[in-house]
């Protein structure tokens, strides 16, 4: 007989369902083992991305506060800033040669921090082609400014162009009858033409190609970037060069190398020249500059920029002025840069009076020169052309034009004391 009855081994599935749940605990443990790793990783992409938004945003908030010194803008101790959920306290302090600047970040408890020292320059920071007083700034004809604008009183023209932004500060201010290329900021905006934004609380028969910004807060005005102590500064070195006080009037008709020095009585520059500036010239009574002299810094100097200062303190309401007619020439080092300042103390303007400070007619050449006249009146006509203006009032007629110069904006002088900001230092600290 035969028997069909076979005995079933189980020991070999329960050998498969061992290897089975072996496999899945391996299996899990690698899964595990390579998940870990993979969640800590995006945890630390997550905080390193973090972290650098904290970072980026103190070098920010650093910036804000150093373009604000180089601008003349108010600065207090302690500032604080806001963005995406982060925040960012700017502390500023002074130090013997400047300020100093911590901005600390933080975002998701991520904390970065950027230390910044700046130096006061042996210079002048001058921003804008035009910076008026509340004295303000009149065009007329086919004058024009390649540059901005900033005035604490009106801007007014007759259809005239400024390719840039224009600033009138205060409840009085107004732009009326310019085309700005750039954007408008004033109280009041009328019968012109914005190319960028206008911020205003009146606008009237104003076309506006960007964004129009009614009820926007008056701009502040600004303080002129070379004070009247600086000038007496440059005044003190003319003088330490020493003083010529004969002939007088003291005429200049053949080439001349001057400076440091101060020249007691007026000066009259005529003819064909050229006279070499090596320092600071101080006039104290009148300059003038007629038919085709040419004025240049002296190629020794690089960078730095020189004064002539027509300034007479016994008698600043009608002296003290500065004229140039034909085709006076002006030219810097041959470095970028430098400059000839003609500087004028003249404040009849400043006083209601009708005596001009500075007035450059004809076709005089102005390559390298800046106009600064803070108490009084400035006036350009004719086809006269310079680089920056700078004025308690600004007058502007014919084809007078400021072609604003980049070069400006770090103004390094043979002497007198600081003026603009310099970075010395700038990274990030514990």
């Amino acid at each position: 007989m035969i028997n069909n009855n076979k005995k079933v081994n189980t020991k070999g599935g329960a050998a498969m369902l061992i290897a089975v749940i072996f496999f899945l605990f391996t299996s899990m443990t690698i899964v595990l083992g390579m998940v870990n790793p993979v969640i800590k990783q995006a945890a630390v992409s997550k905080n390193l991305s973090v972290s650098k938004e904290s970072y980026y945003l103190a070098n920010g908030a650093t910036e804000d506060i150093y373009y604000r010194l180089k601008s003349g803008k108010q600065v207090a101790d302690s500032e604080t800033i806001s963005l995406n959920n982060a925040s960012a306290t700017m502390l500023v302090s002074n130090t013997p040669t400047g300020k100093q600047i911590i901005s600390t970040a933080t975002k998701n408890s991520n904390v970065r921090k950027i230390l910044s020292d700046v130096i006061l320059g042996s210079g002048a920071s001058f921003n804008y082609g035009i910076q008026s007083g509340q004295g303000g700034v009149n065009m007329s004809n086919s004058s024009n400014v390649q540059g901005n604008v900033y005035s604490s009183g009106p801007v007014t023209g007759s259809g005239n162009t400024i390719n840039g932004d224009v600033v009138s500060s205060g409840p009085s201010g107004l732009i009326e009858d310019i085309n700005v290329t750039g954007s408008a900021y004033a109280h009041t905006i009328r019968d012109s033409s914005v190319g960028g934004n206008a911020y205003y609380v009146v606008k009237s028969n104003t076309s506006v190609s960007g964004t129009s910004y009614p009820n926007s807060p008056d701009q502040p005005a600004i303080d002129l970037p070379i004070s009247d102590e600086q000038i007496a500064e440059f005044e003190a070195d003319a003088l330490a060069g020493g003083v010529i006080s004969s002939p007088c009037p003291y005429s200049i008709s053949s080439n001349r190398t001057l400076g440091p020095i101060k020249i007691t009585c007026n000066v009259s520059i005529s003819g064909s020249p050229t006279v070499t500036l090596n320092g600071s010239v101080w006039v104290t009574g009148n300059i003038s500059f007629t038919n085709s002299p040419v004025i240049r810094v002296g190629a020794g100097l690089g960078n730095k920029s020189v004064v002539m200062i027509a300034d007479n303190p016994a008698n600043r309401t009608t002296s003290s002025a500065i004229s140039l007619r034909n085709s006076s020439s002006f030219y810097g080092s041959g470095s970028p840069g430098s400059f000839i300042f003609l500087i004028s103390m003249n404040n009849s303007a400043e006083l209601a009076g009708d005596e001009e400070a500075i007035e450059m007619d004809n076709s005089a050449n102005g390559g390298a020169l800046v106009l600064y006249a803070p108490h009084g009146l400035v006036a350009i006509n004719n086809s006269a052309s310079m680089k920056e203006v700078t004025a308690y009032k600004i007058r502007s007629r014919n084809s007078a034009q400021v072609i604003y110069d980049t070069g400006l904006v770090n103004t390094l002088f043979t002497s007198g004391p600081g003026g603009g900001f310099e970075i010395s230092n700038w990274g990030e600290v514990e």
